[in-house]
């Protein structure tokens, strides 16, 4: 039988040093601690410092915004001057232009006017003594209504006066016949078929008719007669489309 033996035991011998592990659990606490709060205050004073920049820009950014407020204020109120003032000129403009079609009209009817009296004053040799100047025909807004007017004059000698008579007629188609209507049938303003005349210059013979139903207008007939020795007639025909087309 064998002898067998067993291996040597080993043995490790360690040093027992009381309070070391505590030692050094209280040096790492402490220094965790110590970055901790250097970490803290390093934060702190960054963020101290971004406050304050931004508490800068803040006040920087109100006045600014107060600033682009007044501006606005300002610019705005110049806009309401100036549409203000641009009425005012669109006005006055408008105005002056009115003005302006109202005294060219007012010059024209002078103008009218002045030839109207040359040539009573001061006529061609052809057109001395009686003449008939003019009939208008206006429309009075009713249907066949019209406001009319037929001038007479006298052309040369103006010392004495002229009398005698005139008839004025509305020569027309009523069921495509031809017709010829006194004015004083279709005037309330005519009281006869003979108008007296009498004056020294001229005569407006004026007022308003009222063409008869079916009646279809073509021209007016004047003729003038004056009375005395040395009477005279004249008579012309005027286009009823030529003195209603204005």
């Amino acid at each position: 039988m064998s002898d067998q033996r067993k291996p040597a035991e080993e043995y490790i011998v360690i040093r027992h040093r009381p309070g070391h592990r505590v030692r050094r659990t209280l040096i790492l606490l402490t220094f965790s601690v110590a970055a901790a709060v250097i970490g803290y205050a390093a934060g702190m004073a960054q963020g101290g410092f971004r406050f304050t920049t931004a508490e800068e820009s803040r006040e920087r950014l109100t006045e600014q915004v107060e600033q682009l407020r007044g501006e606005n204020r300002k610019m705005s109120q110049q806009i309401v001057n100036l549409e203000r003032g641009r009425a005012v000129d669109k006005q006055a403009l408008s105005q002056a232009r009115k003005n302006i079609v109202g005294l060219e009209t007012e010059l024209a009817v002078l103008q009218s006017e002045l030839v109207f009296y040359k040539n009573i004053m001061a006529p061609s040799d052809s057109s001395l003594g009686l003449q008939i100047d003019r009939v208008s025909m206006r429309s009075a807004g009713g249907k066949g209504a019209f406001d009319f007017m037929v001038v007479m004059v006298q052309r040369g000698d103006n010392k004495n006066y002229l009398s005698g008579f005139a008839e004025v007629s509305v020569v027309g188609l009523r069921d495509e016949q031809r017709d010829a209507v006194a004015l004083s049938e279709l005037s309330d303003d005519i009281e006869s078929r003979d108008i007296k005349l009498r004056f020294r210059y001229f005569q407006e013979v004026k007022g308003r008719l009222q063409l008869p139903e079916g009646f279809e207008p073509v021209e007016v007939r004047v003729m003038a007669k004056r009375d005395g020795s040395d009477s005279a007639q004249v008579e012309r025909i005027f286009d009823w489309d030529q003195l209603t087309e204005n």
